[in-house]
């Protein structure tokens, strides 16, 4: 049974739950980028404005111990100006001072719980700080997508104790997006994958095999395919250990009907650190591939354009550094641009390269999830929605 809507929820007058994803980079206690806390307001303004009184939940980092340095406090504030009504702090996420709080919330209210993973037991999963979290609510709703694929007290146990669940609209758009893809796609349906490790996608693309047309692979997991044919790669990276999948993979997918593109040209140099580049169709031995070359954007571009379903997962060269950045956003700006496609930006990495470029906005979804849309696209079913369905 799918997930509810957080519409099929009755909010008036309860205390509701909500778990965010709130891990937003700070700097000298200043947010850098506000996405993921913007990408969950209309969740937020959904529940107050029916009545109900948000309690918002979040990590911040990978904290060893209790650290101001990731406090949430920055994320309060913000909130507060954003939203335009107070979101207080609480000093913990559990405890009998924030269980006060709570109490005193008004139908309309919100607070923000005090990182989560100040606790241990919220990542392992414990059952009586699940309780505890869940003490005094009547309601939850999971609008974290992008930490759904981890079975912890915020994302899963709380669950056992409050009957009344849902997924928020964050979390909602992102299922759906994503089984647009993998249930039924739209053909011609076509893949792009980049990124530095065939181990990564390894799952991914044995999926894709089997339900789309053509798998496009760029960045540095190309080269250990190309080796595996055969192909000179140079120093490019490679994992030795995984050219024999590699090649298995490629055969499947001929046995299959299935195109498989990899780059016919490369953008070169000697380290990742040099600034004079090449371009190559055979790469030196001393050099190494650090981008897909003007004829790989060319040929990537015009299967791209013959799709109906584009889903996208890895930079296709080290796009960090400019000499290296070129592939990904010809590809990503063609992308956009494409009329009649529906393309669906597969977070993390990819997300980080084109999400701020002008034309992203003309992507169909750009997902918020780096291994939670990994491990979804792989057919692994992820904890924190299987919570929301049980």
């Amino acid at each position: 049974m799918p997930a509810r809507s957080i519409t099929s929820l009755q909010l008036g007058g309860k205390k509701v739950l909500v778990r965010c994803d709130f891990n937003v980079p700070l700097a000298e206690g200043k947010i850098q980028d506000s996405e993921r806390i913007d990408a969950s307001l209309d969740t937020i303004r959904y529940v107050t404005e029916r009545g109900g009184a948000a309690v918002l939940c979040s990590h911040l980092g990978r904290p060893k111990e209790r650290t101001p340095e990731l406090s949430l406090k920055p994320v309060a504030e913000y909130l507060t100006n954003v939203l335009g009504k107070k979101v207080a702090l609480a000093p913990d996420c559990i405890g009998d001072i924030t269980g006060k709080m709570i109490e005193m919330l008004k139908p309309g209210d919100a607070i923000l719980l005090e990182n989560l993973r100040f606790h241990p037991e919220e990542e392992a999963n414990d059952r009586d700080f699940s309780h505890e979290l869940a003490r005094g609510k009547q309601a939850y709703v999971n609008d974290a997508f992008g930490t759904a694929h981890r079975a912890h007290a915020s994302t899963a146990g709380v669950t056992r104790f409050i009957a009344e669940r849902a997924a928020g609209f964050l979390m909602m758009r992102e299922l759906e997006a994503l089984r647009s893809v993998t249930v039924n796609p739209e053909h011609p349906a076509v893949a792009i994958l980049g990124g530095a490790k065939v181990s990564d996608k390894m799952g991914v693309i044995k999926s894709f095999i089997a339900k789309l047309d053509a798998i496009l692979i760029g960045g540095a997991m190309a080269y250990t395919f190309l080796k595996a044919k055969g192909v000179g790669v140079g120093r490019s990276r490679v994992e030795d250990d995984k050219l024999v999948l590699a090649r298995e993979l490629l055969d499947e997918a001929a046995a299959k009907g299935k195109r498989i593109v990899l780059p016919v040209d490369h953008v070169v140099a000697i380290s990742a650190d040099e600034e004079s580049t090449a371009t190559v169709t055979q790469i030196p031995v001393d050099m190494m591939g650090l981008d897909i070359g003007p004829a790989t954007v060319d040929s990537f571009i015009a299967e791209l354009s013959r799709a109906k379903t584009v889903i996208w997962n890895g930079p296709l060269g080290l796009f960090e550094r400019e000499p290296f950045s070129h592939g990904t956003m010809r590809v990503g700006e063609a992308l956009a641009n494409m009329p009649g496609v529906k393309s669906i930006i597969g977070g993390g990495d990819t997300a980080a390269a084109v999400g701020h470029q002008p034309w992203s906005k003309q992507f169909t979804h750009i997902s918020t999830g780096g291994g939670a849309t990994l491990e979804f696209l792989e057919g692994i079913e992820l904890p924190g929605v299987k919570a929301l369905e049980s």
